[in-house]
């Protein structure tokens, strides 16, 4: 009997191209069900844990809209009609617009100065080599680590002797030297990632080095400003033990010491509906901060790598 056997590929010639009908089909590939389950795993982690920290941000606010009984009696139900005096209460009888008013003028000048000093240091720092250039950078690092709670004393009889005590110049000097350990040390790392090919452009055409700084490099280190502005903003803001200590004057409270103090004053009047109303208003510039420069943040920290 004679059998139909399938001829063997014939190898092409040398010099001749090779197409996809000359190479054999290979096995199927398998799917990869491991792959899957651990994304939807992980997917499913992180929709639990955005639910853990959305739900209590939305309860806040949808309390702060509600009136003294429906918080107690109906915690977890929609306000019935949407109590807007609670905000005003806050803002005017709770002595918030004071409070919110000093906080911005503390947090904005101490930002600015905090961006200002630790990009012209962190740019000496990684663009010139010098005798102590490592010495110092190792001192910013250290200043991260140092805790505050340990410059507590001897930072109030500093403060109390230079005569800034109780003053808003005094916080926004004292706010500049605690977060210029970190802004250095960020901004170090990002300055390193530039190119070195536009500076040296700018030399040649008979630019000074403080215009080579604020003219090119710093606009080009913008992602990294953005990304450690936001993060003094956030450290900044929610500061509490610095003013506790170094501000004790009523009229000059910034919005944490005017938070605890509302705490203890509505939690006695049992205005609870002004105290959560109080915390919003806290709580909202932080988010907008966050919400506005997210895409910012992320190509901050993400530069570097990607270069």
């Amino acid at each position: 009997m004679k059998t139909t056997q399938t001829p063997a590929p014939v190898p092409a010639e040398s010099g001749a191209p090779v197409t996809k009908a000359d190479i054999p089909p290979g096995p199927p590939l398998r799917e990869k069900k491991g792959g899957t389950v651990l994304n939807a795993f992980s997917h499913g982690i992180l929709v639990l844990w955005a639910f853990m920290v959305v739900m209590p941000l939305l309860w806040a606010v949808m309390t702060s809209f509600k009136d003294d009984r429906s918080i107690f009696s109906s915690p977890w139900s929609l306000p019935d009609t949407l109590h807007f005096d609670n905000w005003s209460r806050a803002w005017t009888e709770a002595n918030m617009s004071d409070y919110f008013l000093n906080t911005v003028l503390v947090v904005g000048g101490s930002l600015v100065g905090t961006l200002v000093l630790g990009s012209m240091a962190a740019y000496v720092l990684a663009r010139f080599d010098f005798p102590g250039n490592r010495f110092i950078y190792y001192l910013f690092i250290g200043g991260m680590s140092f805790p505050i709670m340990l410059a507590l004393v001897p930072l109030f009889y500093v403060v109390n002797n230079m005569g800034l005590l109780n003053t808003i110049h005094g916080l926004i000097l004292v706010y500049i030297a605690y977060s210029l350990p970190f802004t250095v040390f960020f901004l170090t790392a990002f300055f390193r990632t530039l190119p070195t090919s536009v500076a040296e452009a700018a030399f040649v055409d008979g630019a000074s080095h403080s215009r080579t700084f604020f003219q090119i490099m710093l606009p080009m280190a913008k992602p990294g400003l953005i990304s450690v502005g936001i993060f003094n903003f956030l450290g900044q803001w929610n500061q509490y033990m610095l003013p506790t200590v170094l501000n004790t004057d009523p009229d000059k409270r910034v919005l944490t010491q005017g938070l605890v103090q509302l705490a203890v004053s509505q939690g006695y009047k049992g205005d609870w509906s002004g105290l959560f109303a109080g915390l919003v208003m806290a709580m909202l510039p932080v988010l907008a901060a966050y919400i506005i420069f997210q895409r910012q943040v992320v190509q901050g920290l993400t530069a570097g790598a990607l270069k």
